[in-house]
């Protein structure tokens, strides 16, 4: 029985370590696009524009990832049953992919939900690894 628990810890483990990449990838490119969005502010053109637009291409790329991997992570916290011990509540940072990109206005609309979705990254990390310390204690 204990060998098996160990497996399923080390699966939530691995699991969890994929989450929090795929979370400080979409961070990184979060960044970029924040930085591309300033200087489109700032009147940097069409060519600035179309670079800001391919950093949050990544971005949303990488968070759909880092959902995926969340999801796979929370499955591997309830095959160890430590989903209640943890207190791990994952609904609410799994929902942050579904509208990021949804209804741009304007310019500062889009520096807004990039400053949000990068909230919502850093808050999901910094749960990620309060998680997998927990798991390796």
């Amino acid at each position: 029985m204990q060998h098996n628990y160990e497996q399923e810890r080390l699966e939530a483990v691995q699991a969890g370590e994929r989450a929090l990449s795929s979370l400080e990838n979409a961070r990184n490119k979060l960044n970029n696009a924040k930085n591309w969005g300033i200087a489109d502010l700032l009147g940097g053109g069409m060519f600035t524009t179309m670079l800001k637009r391919s950093k949050m291409s990544d971005a949303q790329y990488y968070m759909d990832q880092a959902k995926q991997d969340l999801q796979k992570f929370r499955k591997e916290l309830t095959d160890i049953d430590a989903a209640g011990y943890l207190n791990v509540q994952t609904g609410d940072f799994l929902t942050f992919a579904d509208y990021f990109f949804d209804g741009f206005v304007a310019d500062w609309l889009v520096q807004d939900k990039i400053h949000q979705a990068r909230q919502q990254v850093d808050d999901a990390i910094n749960r990620v690894r309060g998680i997998l310390v927990q798991l390796d204690s």
